[in-house]
């Protein structure tokens, strides 16, 4: 989903051609060691402003894998019902809603580096209120917190690093995101089976802070400041982002002529998703989040413990094996995303997730109809490790990756907003219904958790445009002549 355009393109043919237009054998040596160091410096900015960035995903990842290692303590310690706790788990999910409402109306008007600022604040006092309290009340409203702040963070950071990155890059910078969601629940599933619930709220304060320091050191979008006509800070966040000897003017001509021909719109409105040039972008982003909620991702992530155990297996074990296995799978597919393209990757990844969903449905056909009960736990192990590999190698990131870059700039705040508003009405209803619909039939509910990634396969196949490459203003171009 479109980002506007970056300058990888441009460097790379000012590093072929030279300023004087010569081409590249005709290079001093000298000249390629300085123009070595002038793409050095410029990416290694990049790289600095894109690690303080997804401090914020690892903070998502924190929020959202907490509960699956807490559940037996807390339970135990605040005498929680198993209702109770459902309500603890999924009501993280009704303050991202209202995070997502109104993430890019702050993005915005404020920043994207306020918004990420107000977000890790918030976060704090999230993660404070959970390790005082003494009962449910004060879990819900830190949970309701840290919701609020996902909910900013699952929209503003993938846009944020989108909008500074070179187009080549993109993809795989875009994928650190999600990298970093799966090593925050990773860090909590395994650090989470070995300290105290109280204790493990210290895993996601720590990010909280390193956000909050790091934003002191890295420039502002160039993109969201040309928007607001911040001329001088525009130039000088973009000469930073590019090297100090960089040639800009290109790129920064054309943000600046892209941004100004929407000038020319009124104020995006609600309805204005739903017209004929947008209705596109918000039918890609709208159901690749629908379907990559109704994969399941919800329930397995907030009670994987619980799953293991009812079929048999370890559930602390279970939950270390996940968060080992989610990294580097997540890792894999950062490299392949600007290499295979994100079509690809999608439709690799839901045939994978419909695979581990029937595995683990067949585990529990077999428990329930008392058959071949020995091979219970290695099937319900074996197709939820398919599973969540499957699922971070695409449908975790590719989503939220295409989201940041499918929007043209004047709707961008109402489409990521709608987008990520779906996103997390879609993970309450899966979160919330799922130990009821575990009660109704274990077996049932993964078969239609796999039967959903079959349709997003057809889904993608038909709907979603492939932004493999392109600028920003070349996708938008490429969506609004139906390419």
């Amino acid at each position: 989903m479109g980002k506007p355009r970056a300058s990888g393109d441009v460097e790379s043919r000012a590093l072929a051609s030279g300023s004087g237009g010569a081409t590249a054998p005709l290079l001093h040596r000298n000249d390629r060691k300085e123009d070595a160091k002038t793409q050095g410096g410029s990416l290694s900015m990049v790289l600095f402003s894109t690690a303080v960035a997804v401090c914020g995903s690892f903070e998502f990842g924190t929020c959202v894998g907490y509960s699956a290692p807490t559940q037996l303590g807390i339970e135990h310690e605040l005498g929680l019902s198993i209702a109770e706790f459902a309500i603890f788990g999924s009501v993280l999910t009704i303050g991202a809603m209202i995070g997502a409402v109104t993430s890019g109306r702050l993005a915005d008007s404020l920043g994207r580096k306020m918004t990420m600022r107000i977000a890790a604040t918030i976060c704090i006092f999230g993660w404070l209120s959970i390790h005082f309290a003494k009962g449910a009340t004060m879990l819900y409203f830190g949970r309701t917190l840290l919701g609020f702040c996902t909910g900013v963070l699952s929209y503003v950071v993938p846009v944020f690093i989108a909008e500074i990155a070179p187009k080549d890059l993109r993809g795989g910078l875009a994928t650190l995101n999600q990298l970093l969601i799966v090593c925050g629940s990773s860090s909590t599933y395994i650090i989470g089976a070995l300290v105290t619930w109280r204790n493990l709220v210290f895993v996601g304060i720590v990010p909280c802070v390193i956000l909050l320091v790091g934003l002191l050191f890295i420039p502002e979008s160039p993109r969201w400041l040309a928007q607001v006509a911040r001329e001088k800070e525009f130039h000088t966040s973009l000469q930073m982002l590019r090297g100090e000897n960089a040639d800009i003017s290109k790129e920064a001509t054309e943000i600046k002529e892209y941004i100004e021909s929407l000038q020319s719109f009124p104020k995006a409105r609600v309805q204005d998703l739903f017209s004929g040039t947008n209705i596109y972008a918000v039918t890609a982003g709208v159901g690749l989040m629908i379907f990559q909620q109704l994969g399941g991702i919800n329930g397995v992530g907030f009670y994987a413990s619980s799953i293991f155990s009812s079929a048999g297996f370890s559930g602390k074990l279970g939950t270390i094996l996940i968060g080992i296995i989610q990294i580097p799978i997540t890792l894999f597919g950062a490299i392949l995303m600007d290499r295979s393209g994100r079509r690809v990757l999608l439709m690799v990844s839901a045939s994978g997730t419909f695979l581990g969903c029937f595995l683990t449905g067949i585990s529990f056909y077999l428990k329930a109809h008392g058959l071949f009960l020995q091979w219970v736990p290695s099937l319900a192990l074996s197709g939820i490790l398919v599973y969540i590999g499957a699922y971070s190698i695409g449908m975790g990131p590719v989503p939220w990756v295409v989201m940041s870059e499918i929007f043209s700039i004047n709707i961008k705040a109402l489409g990521g907003s709608l987008v990520t508003l779906i996103s997390w009405l879609g993970s309450f209803a899966v979160s919330y219904s799922f130990n009821f619909l575990m009660d109704w039939s274990a077996a049932g509910t993964f078969f239609m958790f796999s039967a959903s990634s079959l349709v997003t396969i057809l889904f993608v196949a038909r709907l979603v445009p492939e932004t493999k490459g392109k600028t920003l203003e070349e996708i938008q171009a490429s969506l609004n002549y139906g390419r």
